[in-house]
């Protein structure tokens, strides 16, 4: 990743954000909820304060993407309490200054989300030029689950901009040899693929079959 702490852009990990939905409220809320936790101390709902040198604070939001007509077009602050998002509010997220961008649709609004959801109006946003202009290090999606053709879609951005991704929902592409190589010839890092709420459906399935194997 370009971001490093020793001088470069001050030590911050500069994050583009693409689907503003609840995940994504929670993410920029928990940034800023938890800015000041002390690396020294067990905090509540985090598993590390201090990672590989970068506190929490270091995680600065820089763009950010959605097709959501209630969202396209506002700050990032405000874009993660506008409907349909219904996530807890437990921060006060002051003004980012970040635009949330018009972002492809692909095949991101499925058949159940399409009633909920109305697409913003105007031509997708140039994501490269986007990334590229905010020096941005890395791309944290967080699309719909289902979105496969979108998400490769915002890799092959991620790529051409020369960012990381972060693979937040069920979508082979940080498991896949393809990927991974295409991103090891860049030196740039892919992680995912899912990720686990603190008492999810996954992290509850992986420890049940554990469970179910330790004891016979």
């Amino acid at each position: 990743m370009s971001a490093q702490k020793n001088g470069h852009r001050n030590g911050k990990v500069r994050v583009a954000v693409v689907g503003v939905g609840n995940c994504a409220s929670s993410l920029v809320q928990g940034v800023h909820y938890y800015r000041d936790a002390s690396p020294k101390e067990s905090v509540p709902g985090l598993m590390h304060v201090d990672l590989g040198g970068y506190h929490i604070r270091d995680i600065e939001f820089v763009a950010a993407f959605d097709i959501d007509k209630n969202k396209v077009g506002l700050d990032l602050s405000e874009a993660i309490f506008a409907k349909p998002n219904n996530t807890v509010k437990f921060a006060d997220v002051p003004r980012a200054g970040v635009k949330v961008q018009r972002g492809m649709t692909h095949d991101g609004i499925g058949k159940y989300l399409s009633e909920v959801v109305q697409k913003a109006p105007g031509e997708t946003s140039d994501v490269v030029g986007i990334l590229k202009k905010t020096k941005a290090d890395v791309m944290v999606s967080y699309l719909p689950v289902g979105s496969e053709e979108a998400t490769k879609w915002y890799v092959e951005q991620a790529l051409t901009a020369g960012v990381g991704f972060v693979n937040c929902i069920p979508v082979f592409i940080a498991r896949e040899p393809y990927w991974q190589k295409r991103f090891l010839d860049k030196n740039l890092p892919i992680i995912g693929d899912d990720i686990k709420s603190q008492v999810g459906a996954t992290i509850i399935h992986r420890v049940l079959t554990r469970l179910f194997r330790d004891r016979g």
